[in-house]
């Protein structure tokens, strides 16, 4: 009789014996990616300030300063997650950490807010080469029972990074000129790459079949396309512009376009069939509907702290410390509550816990104790810890983890579009309701200048001089309203992201013990 041989684990000992250690050196490259974006959010107000505090860039220059990177960062992710699965993450992955290194050199030393948008947009292209590869990464040097701890950890640096960004661009406003806030991830990913190359090993597609340069050309064209027409659709503050209706259908048009031709395809860069497996699809517009009410919110909650409140960048950084220690501590811990109540039950929990915080914005006013807002900002944490983690299980075990970089870009991508979707149209409902609040307090000759949003107000109010005084409170007033009628906007949308994951993703799947009594009971 032989003895049945043992199945080897799928990978290597002494990658295994240093998993954790991987863990942290992708957390880290990780962190940089996202604090830059959280870092910013707290500069906003600095860099709209003239010279030579800030930059005096306008509302549509801050916007394009934060949807510059946005915009390549979401075009590219696919088309980086393919090439990372193709020529090896490790590579990819220095490589992005190399050109995202010097595109934050660049922007900390930018003289004008155009060269601040372009150098942001370097920062796009090589955040785009990190972020899907990390994730990759994650899926190769652990075995599957230990991924969702994994994933759940890897998700909790979201949060760390959300927690760090704000409070350390604060303490850098506090002591030194805007540009440190792109400064200081130079020596993160100096620090990033050097651990890297030590310790992080390379994986790759063993069959990744031809390239497909068609595909990977129409999905950038037409994701750019895409979310450079929602973008415009929110500076705008009006999407039936011809322009913005012709951009936005230009780039649906080329997406349908890269569907149908990677269906035909012999060779398709992704396999558009894992689309009709419901729960995959499910778990992909739950993240861009979270991304896409978080977004828009976050976007004007640090107006409203520091325009409306009059606390300082450090102070927001502070205030925003909830949010990000809920995910810290609730991340990694979500797939204890997914093996007790299934991805369904968990999923939707979140949602509607982030539809009912967003719908809790329409009460803020400007005196509001503040410990309202870090309530809000804690459950809000809560509830995205509890989606972020069980959907970005569903996603990258859907697909075998030899494509674990394109499940990765896929995740990614219709988080950022998700994102931009967010600030654009969220940004535009709450410049058209400010605008309507605030025109008619305003002088006729400034009126659409000043009536863009509640720091051009301010601004106007402030060179009046004292007779400028008597506009701030209609500005408070008119900003309220907007946030209010913005926020539930948002939860509206948060609530279709709970109907979504409530219908489609799975329920609580038995455990082993509980499978083995309903077949001894079958057997009986």
């Amino acid at each position: 009789m032989t003895t049945p041989a043992v199945p080897a684990p799928r990978i290597p000992e002494a990658v295994h014996r240093r998993r954790w250690a991987i863990l942290g050196v992708l957390m880290l490259s990780l962190l940089i990616v996202v604090l830059d974006n959280s870092i910013l959010n707290v500069a906003i107000k600095t860099i709209s300030t003239p010279a030579p505090t800030g930059l005096g860039a306008t509302q549509s220059e801050l916007e394009w300063a934060i949807n510059a990177y946005t915009l390549v960062f979401a075009g590219l992710l696919f088309s980086a997650g393919l090439l990372g699965d193709r020529l090896g993450r490790k590579k990819v992955l220095l490589g992005g950490l190399f050109v995202f290194g010097v595109g934050s050199a660049l922007a900390a030393s930018s003289g004008t807010p155009v060269e601040l948008i372009s150098f942001r947009a370097v920062m796009g292209l090589g955040a785009a080469f990190v972020m899907p590869a990390t994730l990759a990464v994650l899926m190769n040097v652990f075995e599957r029972d230990e991924q969702p701890k994994a994933i759940g950890i890897w998700a909790g640096g979201v949060g760390l990074a959300i927690a760090i960004g704000p409070i350390t661009g604060g303490v850098l406003l506090d002591h030194f000129w805007w540009g440190s806030v792109f400064l200081i991830n130079v020596p993160i990913v100096i620090l990033a790459l050097g651990l890297m190359v030590w310790l992080v090993p390379d994986s790759r597609d063993p069959k990744p079949g031809r390239i497909d340069p068609v595909g990977v050309v129409l999905s950038v064209i037409g994701l750019v396309l895409l979310v450079y027409g929602i973008i415009k659709g929110g500076q705008l503050a009006d999407f039936t512009d011809p322009t913005v209706l012709a951009t936005i259908g230009a780039g649906l048009a080329v997406l349908v376009g890269f569907v149908v031709f990677e269906k035909r395809s012999s060779h398709p860069s992704i396999d558009v069939t894992y689309f009709k497996d419901k729960v995959f699809s499910a778990a992909i517009s739950a993240i861009a509907l979270v991304f896409f009410a978080l977004m828009g919110v976050t976007f004007f909650a640090v107006f409203y702290t520091q325009s409306v409140r009059g606390y300082s960048p450090l102070q927001t950084g502070l205030l925003m410390l909830p949010l990000a220690v809920a995910q810290l501590v609730f991340a990694p811990r979500a797939r204890l509550v997914v093996d007790r109540f299934g991805n369904k039950a968990t999923t939707t929990g979140g949602m509607l816990l982030i539809a009912a915080m967003l719908a809790a914005f329409a009460v803020l006013e400007a005196d509001t104790p503040i410990w309202i807002l870090e309530v809000i900002f804690f459950l809000m944490g809560t509830g995205m810890a509890h989606i972020m983690t069980p959907t970005s299980v569903v996603i990258m075990q859907a697909l075998p983890r030899e494509k674990a970089g394109s499940a990765s870009a896929l995740s990614n991508t219709f988080r950022q579009v998700g994102g931009a979707l967010g600030i654009a149209v969220l940004g535009s409902v709450l410049s058209a309701a400010y605008r309507s609040g605030i025109e008619d307090k305003l002088p006729a000759a400034a009126r659409h200048s000043a009536g863009e949003s509640i720091e051009a107000t301010l601004g106007f109010a402030a060179k009046l001089g004292p007779k400028g005084e008597a506009l701030v409170g209609p500005a408070n007033d008119a900003f309220l309203h907007a946030m209010h009628v913005t926020a539930l906007c948002g939860a509206g949308v948060a609530l279709v992201g709970a109907v979504v994951v409530g219908l489609f993703l799975p329920g609580r799947t038995p455990a082993p013990e509980e499978k083995e009594a309903e077949l001894v009971g079958a057997d009986n």
